[in-house]
C-alpha cells in the first residue's frame, strides 16, 4: 500500500491543502479499500450455499406449478409493500 504525499505549496492555506489532499484520497480509491476491509464477513460454507440454491429452485418449481395450474396467480408471489 503506497502512502499518499501532498505537500503545502507556498501561500497555501491549510484549507485549500486539505481540501487537495481529501481530494486526492478519493481518486487513488484507498478509501473504498479500507471500508471495505471494516467489517469482517465470513465466506458462506459450500453446504450452505448447496442448500439455498436447491430451496430456490424447489420454490421456483412449487410457483411454477401452482401458477400453471391456476391455484394461484402472479401477483400472489409478488412481496407486500409496508409502510
Amino acid at each position: 500500500m503506497s502512502v499518499i504525499e501532498v505537500k503545502r505549496k507556498k501561500g497555501e492555506t491549510f484549507e485549500a491543502l486539505f481540501r487537495r489532499c481529501t481530494r486526492r484520497i478519493q481518486q487513488s480509491g484507498k478509501q473504498l479499500d479500507l471500508r471495505s476491509g471494516r467489517f469482517f464477513t465470513r465466506t458462506p460454507k459450500k453446504n450452505r450455499l448447496h442448500d439455498s440454491a436447491i430451496r430456490s429452485i424447489v420454490k421456483g418449481g412449487r410457483r411454477e406449478y401452482l401458477l400453471k395450474t391456476g391455484k394461484a396467480r402472479e401477483e400472489d408471489f409478488r412481496p407486500v409493500k409496508r409502510r
